[in-house]
Protein backbone atom coordinates (compact mmCIF):
# COMPACT_ATOMS: atom_id res chain seq x y z
CA UNK A 1 0.00 0.00 0.00
CA UNK A 2 0.93 3.51 -0.73
CA UNK A 3 0.54 6.20 1.12
CA UNK A 4 -1.78 9.09 -1.44
CA UNK A 5 -3.35 11.32 1.05
CA UNK A 6 -4.86 12.60 4.33
CA UNK A 7 -8.65 13.32 5.53
CA UNK A 8 -9.04 17.14 6.37
CA UNK A 9 -12.90 17.10 7.12
CA UNK A 10 -16.06 15.31 6.73
CA UNK A 11 -19.73 15.73 5.68
CA UNK A 12 -21.80 12.99 7.74
CA UNK A 13 -24.79 14.18 5.97
CA UNK A 14 -23.61 13.24 2.66
CA UNK A 15 -20.84 10.92 3.73
CA UNK A 16 -18.12 12.75 1.76
CA UNK A 17 -14.06 13.46 2.76
CA UNK A 18 -12.60 16.18 1.42
CA UNK A 19 -9.14 14.75 1.12
CA UNK A 20 -5.55 16.55 0.47
CA UNK A 21 -3.81 14.29 -2.02
CA UNK A 22 0.07 13.11 -2.17
CA UNK A 23 0.06 11.35 -5.17
CA UNK A 24 -2.74 10.44 -7.81
CA UNK A 25 -5.92 9.10 -7.27
CA UNK A 26 -7.97 7.45 -10.06
CA UNK A 27 -11.47 6.48 -9.57
CA UNK A 28 -12.16 2.56 -9.58
CA UNK A 29 -8.89 2.60 -7.33
CA UNK A 30 -8.96 0.33 -4.51
CA UNK A 31 -8.16 2.50 -1.26
CA UNK A 32 -7.56 1.68 2.09
CA UNK A 33 -8.77 4.64 5.05
CA UNK A 34 -6.76 3.96 8.13
CA UNK A 35 -7.16 6.40 11.48
CA UNK A 36 -7.34 5.80 15.32
CA UNK A 37 -11.14 4.27 14.88
CA UNK A 38 -11.29 4.15 11.49
CA UNK A 39 -10.08 0.93 8.78
CA UNK A 40 -11.68 0.15 5.59
CA UNK A 41 -11.23 -1.02 1.96
CA UNK A 42 -13.17 0.36 -0.68
CA UNK A 43 -13.29 1.47 -4.39
CA UNK A 44 -13.04 5.11 -5.64
CA UNK A 45 -16.40 5.30 -6.84
CA UNK A 46 -16.96 9.26 -7.65
CA UNK A 47 -14.26 12.42 -6.80
CA UNK A 48 -14.95 15.65 -6.95
CA UNK A 49 -12.92 19.01 -7.18
CA UNK A 50 -14.96 22.12 -6.42
CA UNK A 51 -17.91 20.40 -7.34
CA UNK A 52 -16.96 19.18 -10.63
CA UNK A 53 -16.28 15.43 -11.19
CA UNK A 54 -12.94 13.82 -11.94
CA UNK A 55 -11.45 10.71 -13.19
CA UNK A 56 -7.88 11.09 -11.52
CA UNK A 57 -6.78 13.89 -9.30
CA UNK A 58 -2.99 14.91 -8.57
CA UNK A 59 -0.35 15.22 -5.76
CA UNK A 60 -0.97 18.75 -4.62
CA UNK A 61 -5.25 18.69 -5.04
CA UNK A 62 -7.90 18.56 -2.62
CA UNK A 63 -10.94 16.08 -3.28
CA UNK A 64 -14.59 15.50 -2.35
CA UNK A 65 -14.64 11.76 -2.03
CA UNK A 66 -17.32 9.84 -1.73
CA UNK A 67 -16.55 7.17 1.10
CA UNK A 68 -18.94 4.27 2.32
CA UNK A 69 -18.26 4.17 6.06
CA UNK A 70 -17.12 7.64 8.85
CA UNK A 71 -14.05 8.76 8.86
CA UNK A 72 -12.23 11.44 10.78
CA UNK A 73 -10.01 14.12 10.18
CA UNK A 74 -6.07 13.47 10.28
CA UNK A 75 -7.31 9.57 8.95
CA UNK A 76 -5.05 8.41 6.44
CA UNK A 77 -5.78 7.39 2.72
CA UNK A 78 -3.19 4.78 1.10
CA UNK A 79 -3.70 3.12 -2.21
CA UNK A 80 -4.04 -1.00 -2.86
CA UNK A 81 -0.92 -1.56 -4.99
CA UNK A 82 -1.41 -4.20 -7.68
Amino acid sequence: MKEVGRVTHYFTRIGVAVVNLTDTLSVGDRIVIRGSSTNFEQTVESMQIEHKNVNVAYSGQSIGLKVNQRVREGDRVYKVLG
